[in-house]
């Protein structure tokens, strides 16, 4: 079976726990070896991004990050450095965000829910009265409880309510999370040769 390396590169630990967790529940199609890197802030994504393109180790390079605030200024730049770097309008096809996080998508294995803010803080009570954990800050200990909650059936809970948001970045909430899910659960490579055609 021929096999496709894609890199996905990690804003921070949230997103790379999570898919951590979900490459754990052998969801995705093991044509896809999916390396993870957590570059541990959205101002570092850029760089990596760069590196590990340049470095042409992989047949694909993504990455998977928070829009944030509502004005999005770090992620707008980054999209903008992206499809500079490319000369082509490209960074749709290889940023996938959860806006105005990524709770947004993590909550949706419990309840198609709506958040309009990306604070911890905002969210603590919506999160612990979905996963009984209390005061969220996303400390490691907290992080261990919340992604052991998530399996296969609320995986499914998860991509219904995902289908529900919109896939526009502008839009709060709004995610295209889904579309990188159905690529990764399809055996067919097809969409990998499409952007790289792009590129």
């Amino acid at each position: 079976m021929k096999t496709h390396s894609i890199c996905i590169l990690c804003e921070g630990y949230e997103e790379y726990d999570y898919l951590t967790k979900l490459i754990n529940l052998n969801i995705f199609h093991p044509t896809y070896l999916n390396d993870l890197i957590n570059v541990k802030s959205i101002n570092n994504l850029y760089p990596r991004y760069i590196e590990k393109f340049t470095q042409n180790s992989y047949h694909l390079v993504i990455i998977f990050c928070d829009t944030d605030k509502p004005s999005m200024p770090a992620y707008k730049t980054l999209k903008e450095n992206i499809n500079a770097f490319h000369n082509i309008s490209i960074s749709n096809q290889i940023v996938f965000f959860g806006n105005p996080c990524t709770m947004q998508i993590i909550l949706s294995h419990f309840k198609a829910i709506k958040l309009k803010n990306p604070s911890k803080k905002h969210n603590s009570k919506l999160i612990e009265k979905l996963t009984l954990i209390k005061d969220y800050k996303a400390t490691n200990d907290q992080r261990k409880k919340l992604f052991q909650l998530i399996n296969r059936d609320n995986y499914k809970q998860m991509k219904k309510t995902l289908q529900l948001i919109s896939t526009n970045d502008k839009d709060i909430p709004s995610t295209n999370f889904l579309i990188l899910l159905t690529n990764l659960e399809n055996k067919d490579s097809k969409w990998i040769d499409e952007i790289n055609n792009l590129l």
